[in-house]
């Protein structure tokens, strides 16, 4: 799964590589700020590229919550969905059948542009963080469904059975984000896109090749430590563990 995301790029990256705008300039510089280390259960704001505005990158709440919800209802709703994952995760196997995703299949699909995430390995009972990111350091385009609450876009990241390399680290789960590339993201964000295209790009394999991963340190999983720093993407040794790569 896709708990923990980090955004470093600067607006201006983002909109160059997507051939966005920002809905709002005011919120260039708050979005600028980096967030190496993003929670999901925590509900942080991120921006999304909405189908219904693909030209546009628009801030979003992470955790999709039901169409029907009011404004004034997603936080309870949030506290009522945490035992199901707080809505930060969507299995592609469900896209079309889920109560809250089979609308937004069709016309809301989003891209969560991210510098990277983290994902899990387990070693003798013990977990131990691994960074992915894009080996040039350019964002990393991931698909989601999103809600619109009022206001507000709330939203969910895709996730797909796992690659071989997926699969060796995230040990347990064998899951991990829906990654698109160029293509496949224009495709993705296209109202023209048909049943059939969508459910192959619900199985889009990412060039594994175009990744770099490594070991990091586990103060992410710490709710008692202030991880949203810069070392939180740093590689880290584990003495104790021979790193996979």
């Amino acid at each position: 799964m896709c708990f923990h995301t980090s955004q470093t790029a600067k607006v201006k990256t983002i909109e160059h590589k997507f051939k966005v705008k920002i809905s709002d300039e005011t919120l260039e510089s708050y979005f600028d700020t980096p967030q190496y280390h993003l929670n999901g259960f925590t509900h942080p704001n991120m921006l999304v590229i909405p189908q219904q505005k693909p030209e546009v990158l628009a801030p979003g709440v992470w955790g999709i919550v039901p169409d029907d919800t009011s404004k004034d209802e997603i936080t309870s709703y949030y506290k009522e969905a945490v035992k199901f994952g707080g809505g930060l995760n969507a299995r592609s196997e469900k896209a079309f059948q889920h109560f809250i995703y089979k609308d937004a299949i069709m016309e809301r699909r989003c891209i969560i542009p991210v510098s990277g995430f983290f994902e899990p390995h387990e070693y003798k009972a013990k977990k131990y963080p691994y960074f992915f990111k894009n080996e040039d350091e350019s964002p990393l385009a991931l698909a989601g469904l999103y809600s619109v609450i009022d206001t507000y876009i709330t939203f969910t990241i895709l996730t797909k059975e796992a690659s071989p390399l997926f699969a060796r680290i995230h040990n347990k789960k064998n899951r991990q984000p829906l990654i698109l590339g160029e293509a496949q993201t224009a495709s993705w964000l296209s109202s023209d896109t048909s049943d059939t295209e969508i459910k192959d790009l619900l199985k889009f394999s990412y060039n594994e090749s175009l990744l770099q991963t490594y070991t990091v340190n586990k103060a992410i999983f710490s709710p008692k430590e202030d991880s949203n720093v810069a070392s939180s993407i740093v590689p880290f040794h584990y003495p104790e563990f021979n790193t996979l790569f």
